[in-house]
């Protein structure tokens, strides 16, 4: 028995925009499911897709006033999510660099270096977030969250031939990405993110 789920109707946005608690509460909560779908089709995992649902629903909570459009809400919901997983690998991707939290004092790189690291960072992780997803996955899980490979096709569910299959067609693919967009890091044969190149 499957219910199907509707986003809100305009009316119901219009009346949340202009400050009826009830029906922002109901805005939201029939927002829900379809947040929760987004999350789970463009996040890494499970966990950042639940994160990254929460956020995109406080944030929908907070500021449905800016919504220019009541008929715009799926594709202001599918922005938000998008960038709050991007945000995730971008977190990632810096700590597996080693991209410091805070700015260093003296001997850190210059702004100049810094600038350039982050800008790097950013398209890596947007052409991270391009990548099909079960690509994604099993590319964060490797060669960013640097897991064995042993943990990561169990965690999918995949044979150690499937997974390391997949990783390289996902690395495959993030270099042509990468390769399209500017000039790589390093050569071509080289993990993306700083990862242990062995599957």
């Amino acid at each position: 028995m499957n219910r199907r789920f509707t986003w809100p109707d305009e009316r119901l946005i219009k009346a949340a925009q202009d400050g009826d608690v009830s029906s922002l509460t109901t805005v939201v909560v029939q927002s829900q499911p379809h947040v929760r779908k987004f999350a789970l089709s463009l996040c890494a995992s499970p966990q950042d897709a639940e994160d990254a649902a929460q956020e995109a629903l406080i944030i929908l909570y907070r500021k449905i006033g800016t919504l220019r459009a009541t008929g715009a809400l799926a594709s202001w919901m599918f922005r938000i999510v998008r960038n709050e997983c991007l945000r995730q690998v971008r977190l990632l991707a810096a700590r597996r660099e080693g991209a410091p939290d805070e700015p260093e004092a003296s001997e850190g790189p210059s702004a100049e270096e810094s600038v350039l690291h982050r800008l790097e960072v950013e398209r890596i992780a947007a052409a991270v977030g391009a990548l099909p997803r079960e690509q994604r996955q099993v590319l964060i899980m490797r060669d960013i969250q640097g897991l064995p490979g042993r943990t990561v096709a169990d965690a999918l569910g995949l044979s150690g031939a499937a997974m390391k299959s997949r990783l390289h067609r996902a690395r495959t693919n993030l270099r042509h990405s990468l390769a399209t967009t500017g000039q790589t890091t390093g050569p071509a044969a080289d993990p993306p993110v700083g990862g242990d190149p062995r599957p």
